[in-house]
């Protein structure tokens, strides 16, 4: 028997060949598609803008971030413990924590012989005296003696001259 050569010819039921393209309009499959900025393009585009404008480039520095000079030896700090905080001491509680503090009655007593302070002593004594009166006055507990006493009964006439005199003083400010 004779052999016969295959042709490349299809038949028409044969599967159709996608037509041919040019070279030029042929995109490959395996490559990107090209995005975005080529490569150094950023320190290319500053460079001609600086060349066309005559500009610093430090105004221009499309970089991001902090220009800071970062410290590069480090200082290692002592953490400070901080005292766990108590409730609040009431005005009581701190009267009587001002008034037992060794250092106050050790100033007093030297005050009382007559002895002089240096001048951070006096001033701690100063603030420990009027944070004591203050509280004092807080809590109603002042000394009788410094408070004026009780006003006698005045009789309707001296109440009514003391309006009238206030009256007065009214308008003078008024008019000022």
């Amino acid at each position: 028997m004779s052999r016969s050569k295959k042709t490349r010819k299809s038949n028409e039921n044969a599967p159709k060949l996608a037509p041919r393209t040019k070279k030029h309009e042929r995109v490959l499959a395996g490559k990107k598609q090209v995005a975005g900025n080529k490569a150094g393009s950023r320190h290319n585009a500053s460079m001609i803008e600086n060349q066309a404008n005559g500009g610093s480039a430090k105004n221009s520095d499309p970089r991001h971030g902090s220009k800071k000079p970062v410290q590069l030896n480090i200082v290692k700090e002592k953490k400070v413990e901080s005292k766990p905080k108590g409730p609040k001491l009431t005005d009581e509680q701190k009267l009587l924590k001002l008034e037992e503090d060794p250092r106050l009655n050790s100033l007093l007593d030297m005050l009382e012989e007559g002895k002089s302070l240096n001048q951070d002593d006096q001033k701690w004594l100063d603030k420990q005296l009027t944070q004591i009166e203050t509280l004092l006055d807080k809590l109603g507990l002042s000394d009788e003696e410094e408070q004026p006493k009780a006003k006698k009964a005045v009789s309707d006439d001296d109440l009514f001259d003391k309006f009238e005199s206030g009256a007065d003083l009214l308008k003078d400010y008024q008019n000022d």
